[in-house]
Order: C-alpha cells, then sequence, then structure tokens
C-alpha cells in the first residue's frame, strides 16, 4: 500500500473531528515483528499535523517506541494538543492496539518569526549525486520488507553483520514509488530506512531495536519533488552496555541541510 493512501486515509479521519483514528498498516511495511518504526512515526505526525494552525511549522518529533505493532491488525492513533500558544503549538500523539501503548510521539509545531538572528549551516556531504539506487539482496527472515517501498544508493558502510571496522552510515535515500505532494510526513518515514550504524560491525546477525527517535527540523526550506533523492549521513556518538547513541544529518538535492536525527538504539549483542 503507497504511503499517499495511509497518510491521507489519516486526514480524512481527523477532518471528522474523531476521538481516535483507526486503520491498519499492511505487511508491506512490516520490520520483522513489528511495523517499521518510520512509517508509524509518520503517521502519527500526520495526525498531529492535522490539529495545528498550517502557518505553525513543525520544528522537532521526538517519538518513543515502546512495543511491537502488529501489521494487518487495527491500530489506534490519540492525539492532544497539550499547550496551544501564539508562536508555539505543542502536540502528543500515541499509537494503542490491543488496548497497549505501542508508540509516542511529542511534536512542536513553531511560526516563523521575524530575527535578528539568522545562521546558516555550513556542514556540507560531500557527496556525488545519486543516479542509480544499490542492488539490496533481499534474504529472508533477514531482509526487512519495509525496504521495498524506498530506493537507497549507499556511498560508506556495509550491509548488517558485515564485520566492518567503524559504524559510519552514508547514501543517498528515495521512495521508489514517488509520493504525489512531498511533505514533512514523508520525510519522517524515509530518514528511519537505514539499519542503525552498529550492526555493519558485527558478523552474525542479532537484534536491535530503536527505544528514542528525535528528529529536529530545519526550516525554512525548499519545496521537494516525491522523485527527489535525498543525502544522509550517520555517525554513532557512542555505544557500550548494549546501547548506541547515533547521530546523522539530512540534505535535500540542493545541498540543504533539512533534518537532523539522533537515535537511542537497544543492541543485543
Amino acid at each position: 500500500m503507497h504511503i499517499d493512501t495511509l497518510l491521507n486515509s489519516v486526514k480524512q479521519q481527523a477532518k471528522s473531528n474523531t476521538d481516535a483514528i483507526t486503520l491498519s498498516v499492511p505487511s508491506g511495511w512490516e520490520q520483522g515483528r513489528t511495523l517499521y518504526g518510520g512509517i508509524t512515526a509518520s503517521l502519527v505526525y500526520q495526525a498531529m499535523r492535522e490539529v495545528v494552525d498550517s502557518e505553525k511549522v513543525m520544528r522537532s518529533l521526538s517519538t518513543n517506541f515502546i512495543g511491537p505493532i502488529e501489521a494487518d491488525s487495527e491500530l489506534s492513533i490519540i492525539v492532544e494538543v497539550l499547550r496551544e500558544g501564539k508562536n508555539v503549538t505543542q502536540v502528543a500523539g500515541r499509537v494503542v492496539q490491543d488496548n497497549k501503548v505501542a508508540l509516542m510521539s511529542q511534536a512542536s509545531f513553531g511560526i516563523a518569526r521575524q530575527s535578528e538572528v539568522n545562521i546558516s549551516d555550513p556542514l556540507q556531504h560531500n557527496m556525488g549525486y545519486s543516479q542509480e539506487p544499490s542492488v539490496m539482496p533481499q534474504i529472508p527472515k533477514l531482509t526487512p520488507k519495509f525496504l521495498g517501498n524506498f530506493d537507497l544508493a549507499q556511498t560508506k558502510g556495509g550491509l548488517p553483520f558485515a564485520g566492518k571496522k567503524d559504524s559510519n552510515i552514508q547514501g543517498w535515500m528515495r521512495f521508489k514509488e514517488p509520493p504525489n505532494d512531498f511533505s514533512d510526513a514523508h520525510l519522517i518515514a524515509l530518514i528511519d530506512i537505514w539499519p542503525p550504524t552498529v550492526l555493519q560491525m558485527l558478523t552474525e546477525p542479532a537484534m536491535a531495536s530503536t527505544m528514542s527517535w528525535n528528529v529536529e527540523f530545519i526550516h525554512p526550506h525548499q519545496k521537494a519533488s516525491g522523485s527527489d533523492w535525498f543525502a544522509y549521513q550517520a555517525h554513532t556518538r557512542q555505544a557500550a552496555d548494549g546501547y548506541a547513541h547515533t547521530e546523522a544529518n539530512i540534505w535535500d538535492k540542493h545541498g540543504s541541510l533539512v533534518a537532523i536525527s539522533r537515535q537511542v538504539v537497544a543492541v543485543f549483542a
């Protein structure tokens, strides 16, 4: 199922002012025993987006993945406006399945204001623009199903469990089937497709799970097309005691920084 079909379902239900938005996500978006985290976070964001004035754009999104979410099974998205101010609105959203909270998100939406402070980010990725996706081997029970919705063109790093000496990853990413109107919801779903940076250092399969994910969105940024490639560079800040802390930067095709991503990942190896 195309991501736009899922996002439109959320939008339509939000307009009817129901207490909860209900839908099911098909197995093509699975990541092991749960739904791909990027798609669930994207759907919750869209539900939160619908209760906030359009002039306020998302500045940050913090998500905790609490429990597995089953594909092809009804889930509910419940949204609460925590505070609505003149400049900033704070919203919380959660996914409930089988009467259990499986995901919690909080987003900050802020209006653009006149300011004497104006600093451009100087960091550049220095990667050649991608033309073709990399060949991603489809290994049963190892390659996540959700990856079939995306194109990746990796320029540094390796596949999970390849026994690499370092944990840095970089490359390009886009949707395999372009969205009609690319939005922050699509960007959320796109950013999370890369495997945890440390998995490529392992020599045999092991479980890993994102515990918390924080994304900061850089505005203003140019409007993107659904077929655009986005540049991605991630590195590991620290890893010990079965947990890894990673950071990533995301640029659009014009070389402008559009998002900063941080994760805490539990690694069972």
